[in-house]
């Protein structure tokens, strides 16, 4: 029996908008466009959603009213991305993004359970790729927060792109992001 090779078609981001905005998917779908596939997004346990909220509030207080911390919203990376963080940091008013999704986070933050290793490996990679210069995981598993920074090109990482650092933190550490390096978040705080 012959095998043949399954090729996938690559999705733009304009392709994947015009299938929203045609009714395509169902409102219950959890779907984001990540390198040109759409993926099905994990559902969320009571630990991952609790993470969430904490991350919001501890975000809110850090960046203050000049942000947008956004939460499970788009993010318009390069044409064949539109990913749906957990949590998206942007400059400026809601109302600059009523024609586009936003495109230039300061900070992307996922929460991590049985999404780990993707998130990791496979998100770290497409963001790395998209020069988000500020990446972290709550890592709910190991009770730690992942920092990735210094987006560098690697021909092995899936996108050809990972983080030049990476440092890890207990919930005894605290972190500040790039954007306001003033505003020290503790690790706790992001923790359920």
């Amino acid at each position: 029996m012959a095998t043949y090779p399954i090729r996938n078609r690559p999705w733009t981001r304009a392709e994947y908008d015009q299938l929203i905005a045609g009714g395509s998917f169902r409102p219950d779908e959890r779907i984001e466009l990540l390198g040109g596939q759409l993926v099905v997004r994990e559902p969320q346990g009571s630990r991952h959603a609790v993470a969430i909220e904490l991350a919001l509030r501890a975000l809110q207080r850090a960046f203050g009213p000049a942000w947008r911390v956004r939460v499970q919203l788009p993010v318009a990376l390069e044409a064949e991305s539109e990913p749906e963080p957990d949590l998206s940091v942007v400059a400026g008013e809601p109302r600059a993004s009523s024609l586009a999704h936003p495109a230039d986070p300061v900070l992307i933050v996922e929460v991590a359970e049985t999404s780990l290793r993707f998130d990791r490996e496979h998100k770290g990679s497409l963001y790395a790729r998209a020069a988000v210069i500020d990446f972290w995981i709550v890592n709910l598993v190991d009770r730690e927060l992942e920092i990735y920074r210094q987006p560098v090109a690697a021909s092995r990482a899936l996108f050809g792109w990972q983080y030049g650092q990476r440092r890890t933190l207990d919930a005894l550490g605290a972190i500040a992001p790039l954007a306001v390096p003033f505003a020290a978040i503790a690790v706790a705080d992001l923790m359920p």
